[in-house]
């Protein structure tokens, strides 16, 4: 029996990754894994339990006790911290500063390297991030790298929170989009970088569907050129 495939989805923020993924993971009948979902529980996690995100000894002790899952509900998928369902409150704009500073520390990336390899290990999944392609899974046989301009993925990311009925200022949100990239792509371990094989898609002028379709031809090219298996495609 042929593994299948692992795909990696590496990018910034904005750029519709989880929504991608998403979409990815139904269309081949895949399982999906947000990894970045996974530091956003780190940083909820360490915001309700008064975690100092500087105080990285206790970060790491606070993953190594956290239980995560990824459950799709009505054709949404959803993301559970020790239970309880939180897809929507990691989300928020303070949280994603806050998973900035916890993801850049090397011993909380460890505790979620070690959980990601696990989950993947055995192929037939969509992981997206920032180093999925880097450093998760270098091997994995498709690597796609998404990006877009700056004040398109706050123009993005800023209608997404007022469908969530939050009030959000643009430039603002052009800034703290910036910040992020600053940070994620400075930072000494793992930075936020294209992995030399991987494939580059702008998506600034780009809908999802027309994203979805690239992806989707250069996972045929894969197929093609090696074989590996796809177990079947939804429409």
């Amino acid at each position: 029996m042929q593994k299948k495939m692992i795909i990696a989805i590496d990018g910034p923020s904005g750029v519709g990754k989880s929504t991608l993924s998403r979409l990815l993971a139904h269309r081949l009948n895949y399982v999906n894994i947000d990894t970045g979902a996974m530091y956003r529980c780190v940083a909820l996690a360490a915001r309700r339990r008064g975690v100092d995100l500087t105080d990285e000894e206790a970060l790491v002790r606070l993953c190594r006790g956290l239980r995560l899952e990824f459950l799709r509900n009505d054709g949404q998928e959803r993301v559970l911290l020790d239970g309880e369902d939180v897809t929507e409150a990691i989300r928020t704009p303070e949280n994603s500063m806050r998973t900035s500073q916890v993801s850049a520390l090397p011993g909380v990336r460890r505790a979620m390297l070690t959980l990601q390899r696990q989950m993947g290990a055995g192929g037939g999944v969509v992981l997206e991030g920032r180093d999925i392609g880097t450093v998760v899974f270098p091997e994995a046989e498709v690597k796609i790298f998404l990006q877009a301009d700056p004040v398109e993925r706050a123009r993005r990311r800023c209608a997404e929170l007022q469908a969530k009925g939050l009030e959000v200022n643009l430039d603002q949100t052009v800034a703290d989009v910036m910040a992020r990239d600053a940070a994620d792509s400075s930072r000494e371990h793992a930075p936020l970088v294209q992995a030399e094989d991987a494939v580059a898609i702008d998506t600034t002028h780009l809908n999802i569907e027309q994203v979805l379709e690239r992806i989707l031809a250069v996972v045929q090219g894969q197929v093609e050129r090696s074989g590996t298996a796809l177990e079947r495609t939804v429409p």
